[in-house]
């Protein structure tokens, strides 16, 4: 049955990547000590083949501790002693204790990862409670690690048992036997025994760690909804993250447009401008009964490029910023222009086309509709001046 959160929500979703990083964060990790009890008996199951091979050396070096040959000078040699003791243990421990540390962090290396986690060693009070203690001792969870401990301790205990006695016959009949052939008979029963308890505890270790990542895996399950406020938090609304892909693809179609059209330019009939920051390539052919089409149009960068395009191809570059800027916010590339700049355009295309004969005339004023004159930045004139009157008033 799924768990439930504080709201009623069934977690019924596994736990993501950012939700098992801040458990880690916590300290909470996959651990198992069945694995780490498996591991340490294997390592000794190990040493008591290994140590073997050092331990003539070992009791030659334990029995000279013990040997005193200056009797004149006990106290010398006594002091001598306890230092080389000193001394023994400590490499003692070391040959024992290193091999054992590498275990278990080998083993908790496998079965959860290493953490470091500062949070999980921070003081908490409630460690220090006798009352909390004893709710973790007696509680269910304590309740039931001491059962499972117990019927751990009488399965090992029944396997050892039926070990010994699988070899009874054998053992009965050491007594009969000499004390070297006997003591060697019985130490072959020991690694038979131990052997038989570390097959028992690879089983056992192995349901435990299944187990542990069972319970590991529920406890940080999420509901629907914190799956959904995780994803805003760390990747950003479905909803502005879709706007943003639908702006970006629009942006990069229209700047692909843009320069496919740039190939269009050579053949406009003239180029409109602002001078510089807008230019917009219009196309006409005399006595056709359509309208003025656009062929290329840009801002900026892209402006500059439709000019120079423009001039290397002869192309008629013509200065007029009001016109310019009402082509480019009311018109689209490849489409013909608005009705209302026909006018407009038709007084620019005239005199151009004057000029071309070798005619010398003057710059004609292009009369815009006022609805039409625009800001660089697209914003009405007309609108932007009653604004202004407003707050004026």
């Amino acid at each position: 049955m799924a768990e439930e959160s504080q709201d009623g929500q069934e977690k019924t979703e596994d736990p993501s990547q950012r939700k098992l990083e801040k458990s880690a964060e916590d300290g909470k990790v996959l651990s198992s000590k069945e694995m780490f009890v498996f591991t340490t008996m294997f390592a000794a199951f190990v040493m008591m083949f290994v140590t073997p091979m050092f331990a003539q050396k070992a009791l030659a070096y334990w029995s000279r501790l013990f040997h005193f040959n200056r009797p004149d000078d006990l106290m010398t040699m006594m002091v001598e002693r306890f230092s080389e003791l000193i001394f023994a243990v400590v490499i003692t421990s070391l040959v024992v204790g290193i091999p054992m540390m590498v275990i278990v962090i080998g083993t908790q290396a496998a079965v959860g990862g290493l953490n470091f986690a500062p949070k999980a060693m921070s003081f908490k009070g409630n460690r220090l409670s006798p009352i909390e203690g004893f709710k973790r001792m007696f509680g269910s969870k304590g309740l039931m690690e001491l059962v499972k401990s117990l019927l751990k301790v009488f399965l090992l205990f029944g396997i050892a048992a039926a070990v010994i006695y699988a070899r009874l016959p054998g053992v009965l009949e050491l007594p009969s036997r000499d004390l070297v052939t006997a003591t060697v008979a019985s130490l072959l029963n020991f690694p038979v025994v131990l052997g038989a308890l570390l097959v028992i505890l690879a089983i056992i270790a192995m349901i435990d760690y299944f187990w542990q990542r069972h319970v590991h895996i529920q406890s940080l399950r999420m509901t629907k909804q914190e799956v959904k406020d995780e994803y805003k938090q760390t990747e950003g609304s479905p909803e502005v993250k879709a706007k943003i892909r639908r702006m970006q693809m629009e942006t990069a179609a229209n700047a692909g447009r843009q320069q496919a059209a740039l190939d269009d330019v050579p053949n406009a009939t003239a180029v409109i401008t602002n001078p510089t920051h807008f230019a917009v390539a219009l196309k006409y052919e005399v006595g056709s009964s359509e309208a003025p089409r656009i062929l290329a149009m840009g801002r900026g960068n892209m402006a500059h490029q439709i000019i120079d395009r423009a001039k290397g191809a002869d192309v008629t570059v013509f200065r007029s910023p009001l016109l310019a800027r009402a082509l480019y916010y009311t018109g689209e590339i490849g489409a013909e222009i608005t009705e209302q700049l026909y006018q407009a355009v038709a007084v620019v295309l005239a005199y151009l086309y004057r000029i071309d004969k070798g005619e010398a005339l003057a710059e004609p004023d292009v009369d815009i509709p006022e609805d039409l004159h625009f800001t660089e930045h697209g914003q009405s004139m007309k609108e932007d001046r009653n604004q202004r009157g407003g707050y004026e008033a």
